[in-house]
């Protein structure tokens, strides 16, 4: 890992992320075009993560934890899922989901994020970097990702980092934690 990504202040988090921009290549054309204007981050991910949602999210019969978590995902849909279903780390269902699972609810991932970044009590920006970075590197998540996903979740990681740098130096292990996760995502030229 580049001595860069080791910084955990916001200064030097902006400053990090523009470097690698010159190093790497962090956004696709397409992506690149549009985040020069307004772009409408919840509308486009629905558009890149357009996967049709699971007949399961995981295995059902597996214990009474995974079928109340699977009928959890199944009752929802991106649009409609909220924190009262995600936003408990310790009871989070996205945990026992399939990566076509993860697929579907992305668009969900970063509308909450999204709509929660001014609210520290209710923040969801920690749950989905933990989902990001799962175990690191190549987890299933990423090696399931299409590269313009991948883009996708490095150019909306680093759009955070532009856009709502308080309150991400505000969390507890959100600066570093969003910097691994874009170092996970991002696409190498």
């Amino acid at each position: 890992m580049p001595a860069l990504w080791a910084y955990t202040s916001i200064c030097r988090l902006d400053h990090a992320l523009t470097g690698v921009a010159i190093h790497s290549r962090p956004f696709g054309p397409a992506l690149e075009a549009q985040r020069n204007t307004a772009m409408d981050w919840k509308q486009q991910a629905k558009l890149i993560f357009n996967v049709e949602k699971p007949t399961h999210f995981g295995n059902p019969k597996h214990c009474c934890e995974c079928a109340e978590h699977d009928q959890t995902l199944l009752a929802f849909d991106v649009d409609s899922i909220g924190l009262a279903q995600l936003g408990n780390p310790g009871w989070d269902p996205l945990c026992f989901s399939s990566v076509e699972g993860f697929q579907y609810y992305m668009p969900a991932l970063v509308r909450l994020t999204l709509d929660t970044m001014d609210k520290p009590s209710e923040t969801y920006i920690d749950q989905m970097l933990f989902h990001l970075l799962q175990d690191g590197a190549d987890n299933r998540l990423v090696s399931a990702c299409s590269e313009e996903q991948r883009e996708f979740v490095a150019a909306f990681l680093q759009y955070l980092v532009e856009e709502y740098s308080s309150q991400i130096e505000a969390g507890a292990f959100t600066s570093d934690d969003i910097l691994r996760a874009h170092e996970i995502w991002r696409v190498d030229a």
